[in-house]
């Protein structure tokens, strides 16, 4: 395969590496584990929980749904795998596609360009000008990342977005789209879910295990219940935190997958964290603290996490050890929101809110800020996590309050021999009394932090993208918090009614499923794969067949209307049946009674 124009230096070094690269196998949409018969945690009615509607039921949503390709085709990852499916069926559009995944799966720049972008290769994308091509191929003898395709992308998404996202619209793939979007909306209930063991204590209520029937997921379910939250006055509190966790998508905090109500509490479904907190980490697995390789590798990651918290203008206020929790791979995610807030652009906020110990001089005087609180609590996380102590209290030593606040306002911090130059330089700036002088505080946020000579070497375009190997993986047969019995229990409510008035509220929080994690949930377990089927022959399915009608729900007999347990909007038969045999019996039995009486 060779490029048509050998002129020009630039041309020719695409020619030298035409031949030397092989094309890596076409890039697949669908999720490679397709079920397979393994139901792993899934109940057996799985099927049923996920059925699709017909189209005609959702005609509202197509009525209702923002026509937006970056939101439908980029942001939504079903919505993405549906438009994929739907380029794959037109040469035309499968080259642009194949091009687009190889930038974001980052394969070799030249592999891009001679693979994808070739003049008379098969995947020639005819949108990227032959310009564009030798301006990349100038670059990537300086630099190869996906950003040097950062013109080529756009350009190939401006094109994907105007007749092709139109044709989309109108084909059975937007359906199914719609059909998926429709299960997304379905109300979600306490039976949604299979409940476990305790895992600790929120603000308001008890952390829990818990397991979604219909795709075997496991979660954490954060309990907020009704009554504490109206003593405590904490309404605002707890929506803040629902709408901020709604919010953030990051591989580095905590996502909201539900949020739903029952009787007694609120509920937030939150992602699983296995591995225990880095508070247990760093003080409960032999000698306290980490080694500096260990801690410069969690604080790569909490930096990532506040930058992409401070993208969307929020600060986080709470950064502590407690607060960092490990996942079974040993990447961390920052947890526990109820004290972030949202800054307004080009506005400053004031609040003497956090943790003793870890509030940053300005917010211990009052003062008004942005973001510097959170760099701080960094500074003051990577020292604990080097040193194995807090640098102004002492663990399991009783401090006033009023102490520990002069350490802070006053006080430098000191450094033992277990510090590098580095780590003790880092840990220096970060924790600068002085906000207009702390790292992170200079104009550049995150950036200034990530280029400290610490992190050299650490990629972080390859840490963003999870593609970095962490110094330690949790064993997945250890747990790695207190026992249940060692969690102290919720003491009762009293003198607290809940009131018809307060149903406003709670319709707030309680809002069903959040989008994107539960179309990556459908995605990661399978269920995607497994359901998305189209007939090979491009002929429509019935249940996308405008032509056709929904069928008819099964009729119910008195008994199954009577004592039909829903369990996601789906009779559960078993249960049903027990019932009935229960029923049965005792009516056999006084039958019997009252023969023998006569």
């Amino acid at each position: 395969m060779l490029c048509a124009d050998t002129s020009g230096p630039s041309v020719s070094i695409i020619n030298q590496f035409i031949v030397s690269i092989v094309a890596d196998p076409v890039i697949h949409v669908l999720s490679t584990n397709r079920g397979g018969g393994n139901r792993k945690g899934k109940s057996k009615k799985w099927k049923q929980m996920l059925q699709f509607p017909h189209i005609s039921m959702c005609e509202e949503l197509r009525q209702n749904t923002e026509k937006d390709y970056s939101t439908l085709c980029e942001r939504q990852p079903i919505g993405r795998l549906l438009f994929r499916q739907f380029c794959d069926t037109r040469p035309e559009l499968r080259c642009c596609v194949k091009f687009l995944d190889a930038v974001v799966r980052q394969k070799k720049g030249y592999g891009i360009l001679c693979v994808c972008v070739c003049v008379l290769s098969e995947d020639h994308v005819p949108e990227v000008e032959e310009a564009m091509l030798v301006q990349c191929a100038d670059r990537l003898q300086q630099e190869a990342c996906k950003e040097l395709f950062k013109d080529c992308t756009k350009l190939i998404h401006d094109y994907l977005s105007m007749a092709p996202f139109a044709d989309y619209l109108d084909s059975m793939y937007y359906n199914r789209f719609l059909q998926w979007k429709w299960l997304e909306r379905q109300p979600v209930t306490k039976n949604t879910f299979r409940q476990y063991r305790v895992l600790g204590k929120g603000g308001f209520g008890e952390v829990c295990a818990c397991q979604v029937r219909a795709t075997g997921k496991m979660y954490a379910c954060k309990k907020l219940e009704k009554k504490r939250i109206k003593k405590r006055k904490g309404e605002s509190m707890a929506l803040n935190e629902k709408q901020i966790l709604e919010k953030v998508n990051s591989r580095f905090v905590v996502s909201l997958a539900y949020a739903y109500e029952t009787k007694d509490a609120l509920c937030l479904v939150l992602t699983l964290m296995n591995g225990g907190d880095l508070k247990f980490h760093i003080y409960h697995m032999g000698e306290s603290g980490f080694d500096e390789k260990r801690a410069v590798f969690y604080s790569a990651e909490i930096c990532c996490g506040l930058e992409d918290l401070h993208r969307e203008r929020i600060v986080y206020r709470d950064l502590k050890p407690e607060n960092i929790l490990l996942d079974d791979h040993g990447h961390i995610r920052i947890s526990d929101l109820g004290l972030a807030v949202h800054v307004p652009e080009g506005q400053t906020i004031k609040g003497r809110v956090g943790t003793v110990g870890y509030m940053a001089p300005e917010v211990v005087k009052n003062e008004r800020y942005t973001f510097s609180p959170d760099w701080w609590a960094l500074g003051c996380l990577l020292y604990e996590m080097i040193e194995g102590q807090s640098p102004f209290q002492q663990r399991k030593k009783k401090i006033k309050r009023e102490e520990v606040e002069k350490l802070v306002r006053e006080v430098e911090e000191e450094y033992s021999s277990k510090f590098s130059e580095d780590a003790k330089s880092l840990c220096k700036m970060l924790l600068a009394k002085d906000p207009k002088v702390r790292l992170g505080c200079q104009g550049n946020g995150a950036s200034e932090v990530k280029a400290h000579p610490i992190f050299r070497s650490i990629n972080f375009k390859r840490l963003e993208a999870g593609m970095l190997e962490p110094p330690f993986i949790p064993d997945p047969q250890a747990i790695y918090c207190k026992d249940v019995l060692d969690i102290e229990q919720f003491s009762t409510v009293k003198g607290v009614d809940l009131e018809p008035k307060d149903e406003s509220f709670y319709s707030k929080v309680s809002t069903g499923s959040v989008s994107i994690p539960w179309q990556n949930e459908m995605i990661e377990t399978g269920c995607f794969a497994e359901l998305n089927v189209f007939y090979q022959d491009g002929t429509v399915p019935p249940d996308l067949d405008w032509r056709g009608q929904p069928s008819p729900p099964p009729k119910q007999g008195l008994l199954q209307r009577l004592f039909g347990r829903q369990v996601s909007g789906h009779v559960d038969t078993d249960n049903t049946h027990m019932l009935i045999q229960l029923v049965f019996s005792c009516t056999l039995s006084r039958s019997k009674r009252a023969q023998t009486s006569v």
